[in-house]
């Protein structure tokens, strides 16, 4: 297989794969944010909360459907472009993403029309139902992915079948309960709220600089700074839940994100600035934390985090143990059925290391030949690009950090300091709206380039899982997508930016007549009373 097909299939995968999730972070924070508006404006019938939810959900609207028409393209470049990762693991891989499908993601789609177009048609509460039950499909949707990406990343309740040549799911249980899948569900989508709160936050803070819809404006910065202060603590304690689960399934990954070339003594120290040199295999101006990695990645202060170094002689012993188990997979295949007990147990004992022998496939078309210099070379791949997965999380966790103490003034000054915001940090609320979705793109970045070279963990390598297409084919559907998605980007770009200069254009004369009463009620209570003539 051609190198230059893989680069060629990851990029386009990666393109949309980011495209994409430029519209998933917004869709599951809104949906919550619209739910919890609606859930006020039942509570106390004030037309200021139902203007409000209109206003947010049309927002949210617009984000949803162009977020489906990004996504649906993806899967179908599972068989377009990695049509053997299809092959070899679509049995586990398949089943979640046919229950997004089949559950959640038509259980969003089918509530998100009566959300529209229901308020006349059902009653208060009927109507919130249907938005909790749009804002529940929302994250079932990426719950399902999620579980399925997981696996990928964490490859349970499977084992490899050498009579069909596939993996094969063993347990349902244990991919849906993925630990990894679990920890990535909850950081993914308590990062999406965060987005959503910052893209209110912006917004809202914009209208009360132009003197706009203050009454909106002032309330939408209310919710948002409470619910995405609240998750953006969320993001932190699960993100460190991340990294202690890779330290348990995913050791080289955290290594190249520390860039830990060697093994260090417990508790290892935490790297927080250093220019990462692959080729020497070291760090340049090396700037630590002592004791913060042993503590986040171990959780104690005895274990060791090992070191890149170690990893690889780890990955070349069993890059040789899987070419025992090729060798075995080989005579159960030409037996055809009729195993000896003893070739049986040659595979069994080897057989987890075969993904490690797949490696040798970039060199040589059967692992068994491999040379010496190959079996060494193949151990090295096992080791990502590091200085890229080194500086997007430390760009991720310190925009992390920001958002936590953005939202923690806004949540003080709405709620203990009359909601009177300097015009300073309106501005900047203003500025920070695109941070939260670099944020998720380095998170996504992180977490699969640094899986790398496995399209499977420890099972299928990347260079193994393409199609068989040639570099033009390629490059002239990279060159669609982009040019494809781009332009939905430039339509989600302008929508949003028509319509929240527009305002909240819904329900305006009631909203404002209460609004009026109510100051009147407010005035009469203030008034001074009148003592009568004696």
């Amino acid at each position: 297989m051609e190198l230059d097909i893989v680069e060629l299939s990851r990029l386009q995968f990666a393109m949309t794969a980011l495209y994409h999730f430029l519209f998933v972070p917004l869709t599951l924070g809104l949906s919550i944010i619209v739910a919890i508006m609606e859930t006020v404006y039942v509570m106390t019938a004030r037309p200021i909360w139902r203007q409000m939810t209109k206003f947010w959900a049309t927002l949210f609207g617009i984000n949803f459907v162009l977020g489906v028409a990004t996504g649906i393209t993806m899967e179908f470049q599972f068989g377009m472009n990695w049509s053997y990762y299809s092959h070899y693991v679509g049995d586990i891989f398949g089943a979640p993403l046919a229950i997004e499908g089949l559950m959640a993601f038509f259980m969003e789609a089918t509530f998100v029309g009566l959300m529209f177009f229901g308020w006349e048609k059902l009653s208060r509460v009927g109507h919130l139902v249907v938005t909790w039950l749009v804002a529940i499909g929302s994250n079932f949707s990426a719950l399902w992915i999620l579980i399925a990406n997981g696996w990928m990343q964490n490859p349970v309740g499977a084992e490899f079948n050498p009579m069909t040549m596939r993996m094969e799911m063993t347990s349902f249980f244990d991919v849906v309960f993925n630990e990894v899948a679990q920890a990535k569900f909850v950081h993914t989508v308590s990062a999406g709220y965060v987005t959503a709160s910052i893209f209110v936050l912006g917004v809202s803070a914009w209208y009360m600089l132009k003197g706009h819809h203050f009454e909106l404006a002032r309330r939408s910065i209310a919710v948002a700074a409470a619910f995405g202060l609240a998750s953006a603590f969320s993001v932190v304690i699960l993100g460190d839940e991340s990294g202690y689960n890779a330290s348990l399934n995913q050791k080289m990954k955290l290594a190249a994100i520390e860039a830990m070339w060697e093994t260090e003594p417990a508790p290892a120290s935490f790297t927080l600035f250093g220019i990462p040199d692959q080729e020497a295999r070291e760090t340049h101006y090396a700037v630590k934390i002592p004791f913060a990695m042993g503590l986040l990645g171990t959780r104690s202060l005895t274990e060791q985090i090992p070191g890149i170094d170690q990893l690889v002689a780890q990955a070349e012993t069993r890059v040789r143990s899987g070419i025992l188990a090729y060798d075995a997979l080989m005579q159960i295949r030409a037996a055809k059925g009729n195993v000896t007990p003893e070739e049986k147990a040659a595979f069994e004992e080897h057989s987890k290391d075969l993904g490690f022998a797949f490696l040798l496939k970039r060199y040589v078309d059967d692992p068994r030949q491999a040379t010496e210099e190959q079996i060494v070379k193949a151990a090295n791949d096992t080791v990502p690009t590091v200085w890229p997965i080194f500086w997007s999380f430390r760009l991720m966790v310190a925009l992390g950090f920001s958002f936590i103490a953005i939202l923690g003034y806004f949540f003080v000054v709405a709620n203990f300091k009359g909601m009177k915001y300097p015009r300073w940090a309106l501005r900047f609320a203003v500025i920070v709206i695109p941070a939260p979705w670099i944020a998720a793109e380095l998170g996504w970045f992180t977490a699969e380039f640094g899986r790398q070279p496995w399209t499977v963990d420890g099972v299928l390598p990347t260079a193994l899982s393409v199609s068989h297409l040639s570099a033009a084919d390629l490059a002239i559907t990279l060159a669609g997508f982009v040019t494809f998605y781009s332009i939905l980007f430039i339509i989600e770009m302008g929508l949003m930016i028509k319509y929240i200069r527009k305002g909240p254009y819904q329900d305006v004369a009631e909203t404002n007549e209460w609004q009026r009463q109510h100051e009147a009620r407010l005035m009469a209570l203030d008034a001074p009373v009148t003592q009568p003539a004696e």
